[in-house]
């Protein structure tokens, strides 16, 4: 483990499942009291795999805090809570989660509600299978956006849909961070990403074009319910179009490297 500052709220985690978590689900989090128990419900209720939560906080004061020490006992999985250590910001957040789970495979879910957490059971299926990122795809078949912006779900449609057929890049969602990465992704690459969200379009690019195995599952995504989005169309852009840029014009890998094959559920 290479963070050790999963603080004095683990000391409330009484867990009782003996089956030790096979995926990491990452969740970055800023004041979301409103939403945080609603969402560990539904992790509850929507997947079937042993997993741990990994909630990701800037500051001591984040009303998610007391939240998750009141309701932590009451889930069969462990939920730690860790302190960002790479700075304020969803980007620290979520590089935080990233360079500190122990799984074999993680997955990044906003605490607002937005993803559709039945697809992670798919997702794992397809990393059993060998494949080493998972992209949660709102624009394949069976896809599906609910709500948000206009102008930013063109954006994201225009630039997944044209990399998939520009480039042969194996997802139609590159923007989306509803994404499985296998430990050995994260490690094989150096995250340079300083903007915020557009750090799954960087590790999808990068292990791309290393030749890493990536596949799709399909996905809903509806906009968030509670509290206000921290997505920042115009300020992140430009860090968004610097990768989009890079996968256009680079050579394709020349060959496939695959993970191992594992029996789903282990």
């Amino acid at each position: 483990m290479s963070i050790q500052d999963k603080n004095d709220y683990n000391n409330y985690n009484l867990n009782t499942n003996t089956n030790p978590p096979i995926l990491s689900l990452i969740v970055p989090v800023y004041n979301e009291k409103d939403s945080i128990s609603l969402l560990l419900k539904n992790i509850s209720n929507s997947i079937k795999i042993p997993i741990s939560v990994e909630i990701v906080y800037d500051k001591e004061d984040d009303n998610t805090l007391p939240v998750v020490k009141d309701i932590k006992n009451k889930f069969d999985f462990p939920i730690n809570v860790i302190k960002n250590i790479y700075g304020n910001g969803a980007l620290n957040a979520i590089k935080t989660g990233l360079h500190s789970f122990d799984a074999d495979a993680c997955v990044v879910i906003m605490a607002d509600g937005s993803d559709d957490l039945n697809s992670i059971n798919g997702m794992y299926g397809l990393f059993c299978q060998g494949f080493h990122i998972v992209c949660g795809s709102r624009y394949m078949k069976n896809g599906q956006q609910i709500g948000g912006p206009k102008f930013k779900k063109f954006l994201s449609t225009f630039a997944g849909k044209s990399l998939f057929y520009l480039t042969g890049l194996p997802t139609s969602d590159v923007t989306n961070s509803f994404k499985l990465y296998s430990k050995e992704s994260i490690k094989s690459i150096n995250i340079e990403s300083s903007g915020g969200f557009e750090i799954g379009m960087e590790i999808v690019v990068k292990s791309y074009l290393n030749g890493l195995a990536i596949s799709e599952v399909p996905t809903f995504w509806k906009d968030r319910f509670a509290g206000t989005s921290n997505f920042k169309l115009k300020q992140w852009l430009p860090f968004y179009l610097r990768w989009y840029l890079k996968i256009l014009f680079s050579r394709k890998p020349k060959k496939i490297i695959y993970n191992k094959i594992r029996k789903v559920g282990f």
